[in-house]
């Protein structure tokens, strides 16, 4: 959700948090602000609205600190305002702190300050956890830190803080449960930010801290604890992202530069692990576990949003190619269900950000069963990634755009490879088969670069449907899941209602929705499915519907039949949604740009989901 950036060492900090909260304003836009430590004073600005409204608000301010902390804020307690903003002083002011996440026993906690004579100045749960600290530290009359470690046992939530005090101008304190922390190792210098993404341009050394730890810069040196005072020893890694990843590089928008990247960022799934010429797959950290995933008598998948379509796709994938029975769970049902789960089964958690609240909960319920998880997120180092037993990372690359784009193939990507792998030492399918689906999956990037060459003509399509209130996308078998990313892609950036389907449920309902004023989307690739698809088609057109189909390149039929097509290469019926989900995500970015709207930054969302 929200975005943390801070800095301790020798720059001036004020241009670098800056630069840092627009990097992260993905990750949260409702406000901003930043809170500087300069002559012995601890200064805070901060803002309703994006970044750039902060920073026109501190044009032409001599600021000098080489300290400080800053915030992008997605308004969780309290509504978005210039009070409400991050971040927060303590009662006498004398310490600020930043924080991304949900304090949930915040009531209470602030209750017993305020007869203690405490003055709140917002509605939010942050500010009462810094003045609950100051309290402590006041009573105690212990440290800084002591005082935070204390506070922090007692709190209930999630939280990710970086916690700064007058009284010692070369310090900062930061925390994590919950939320994800990263810290950037210098010269003489340190970053704190909630992803690398500001990190990345001053040093690739970094380290990422664990639930329960307390890290603390003084006077040029790192120490990290957890809640009860033991050590651990820093575990430094190197940052593989470079700079430009993160840049729009000409594009009007990070979504549509990451749509165009997709041939890229499939290639890169494969990586390493595909070598279709040799018929060999390798997935590294999987190996060694294929044995288990080959005698899983289930496999339950679970993820949110994009990445639970995602698992739609491998239900197909896995159940057709290993004949293993497969269950898809939205993580954040599954959660507070009492799930039956065996030491047989497997689950795979599936996340772009590795960080997925909802997600790490679910791994932990059936890690609790004795459950062999697996994990498929892209970010290196994320909590996910480290929760699991094993996994594979998607290497797509940097995901700035709150839309997922190029996550939902690069995951369907690896998912794919799973599949095959785990159907080849069980030995249900054959060698021709497995030797077919490695040459198919590597020409699946080709496939994706030529469906571009059709951008201008869904360019077209999209302006036509700048009108539309509703949509309808519908689609059978492997273009269910299609159908399903399409609606919520529209819906996402648009912000025009829209719903996916399986084609045959249209007459159980949604056909009643029918009319000359209602846009249905058909995947209706060459498959399976084809002639069933083309009967679904004939009931919509009946009642004047219009109709855009996603075909395969060279169909004669349907393109006598509905209003709007738009081609798409031959594939294998298996790896179809690598291609078919392409058009429907350039419809959804041309509609919302002619629609006026913010795509990089919807309004109500935010790229990674870290608290309930």
């Amino acid at each position: 959700m929200c975005g943390i950036v801070a800095y301790i060492g020798n720059r001036k900090a004020y241009p670098l948090i800056l630069k840092g909260l627009k990097r992260l304003e993905y990750r949260g836009y409702d406000s901003s602000g930043i809170a500087l430590l300069e002559n012995n004073k601890l200064n805070i600005y901060k803002k309703k609205g994006k970044v750039a409204d902060l920073e026109g608000e501190l044009a032409g301010k001599d600021l000098q600190a080489t300290i400080g902390i800053g915030h992008t804020r997605w308004a969780t307690h309290g509504e978005p305002n210039d009070v409400n903003a991050h971040p927060h002083y303590s009662n006498n002011r004398k310490l600020s702190i930043i924080h991304n996440g949900i304090i949930e026993n915040y009531s209470s906690i602030k209750q017993n300050l305020i007869k203690k004579g405490h003055i709140f100045l917002s509605d939010t749960d942050t500010e009462v956890l810094i003045h609950f600290i100051e309290d402590i530290q006041w009573e105690t009359g212990g440290s800084l830190e002591s005082a935070v470690k204390l506070a922090l046992k007692e709190v209930v939530g999630a939280y990710a803080i970086v916690v700064m005090s007058v009284d010692n101008p070369r310090q900062l304190i930061a925390a994590r449960k919950g939320s994800p922390l990263v810290i950037g190792i210098g010269v003489d210098e340190y970053f704190f930010a909630s992803d690398a993404t500001p990190i990345i341009e001053y040093t690739k050394n970094v380290v990422y801290l664990d639930d329960y730890e307390v890290a603390v810069v003084n006077d040029g040196k790192l120490s990290i604890q957890n809640l009860d005072n033991t050590e651990t020893i820093p575990y430094i890694q190197k940052l593989e992202m470079e700079l430009d990843t993160i840049e729009k590089g000409g594009y009007e928008h990070f979504m549509i530069k990451e749509i165009f990247e997709q041939p890229r960022s499939i290639t890169d799934s494969m990586r390493g692990r595909l070598h279709a010429g040799e018929g060999q797959l390798l997935l590294g950290g999987l190996n060694n576990h294929l044995d288990n995933l080959a005698a899983a008598n289930r496999i339950v998948i679970v993820g949110c949003g994009t990445s639970w379509h995602a698992g739609l796709v491998a239900e197909y994938l896995f159940e057709e190619l290993a004949r293993v029975n497969v269950e898809v769970e939205y993580a954040s049902e599954f959660r507070y269900r009492n799930p039956v789960i065996n030491e047989n089964d497997i689950v795979i958690a599936i996340s772009q950000s590795g960080e997925t609240a909802d997600t790490l909960a679910a791994i932990e319920l059936a890690k609790s069963k004795g459950t062999t998880i697996f994990g498929v997120c892209n970010v290196v180092g994320s909590s996910i990634a480290r929760a699991t037993h094993a996994g594979a990372y998607t290497h797509a690359g940097p995901e700035i755009g709150v839309a997922s784009t190029k996550a939902f193939t690069a995951q369907v990507t690896v998912l794919a490879l799973m599949a095959i792998a785990v159907a080849k030492r069980k030995g249900t399918i054959s060698i021709e088969t497995y030797q077919e689906l490695l040459l198919e999956l590597e020409a699946i990037p080709a496939k994706v670069q030529k469906v571009f060459e059709n951008a201008s003509k869904i360019k077209e399509i999209a302006f036509i449907f700048t009108y539309a209130r509703n949509f309808i996308y519908l689609g059978r078998g492997l273009n269910f899941p299609v159908a399903l990313e399409g609606a919520l892609k529209l819906k996402e950036i648009s912000y025009i209602h829209a719903e996916g389907y399986p084609a045959a449920e249209m007459k159980h309902g949604p056909i009643a929705l029918i009319d000359e004023d209602m846009p249905v989307v058909f995947l209706a690739t060459k498959d399976s499915s084809y002639e069933k698809i083309v009967s679904n088609i004939q009931e919509v057109k009946a009642r004047k519907g219009r109709v855009i189909a996603i075909i395969t390149e060279g169909d004669t039929f349907i393109p006598g039949i509905v209003d709007f097509v738009i081609e798409v290469p031959k594939t294998h019926e298996l790896l179809t949604p690598l291609v078919s989900v392409i058009p429907l995500q350039l419809l959804s970015y041309y509609i919302a740009v002619m629609r006026g709207r913010n795509v990089d930054q919807p309004r109500n969302l935010a790229k990674s989901v870290t608290v309930e």
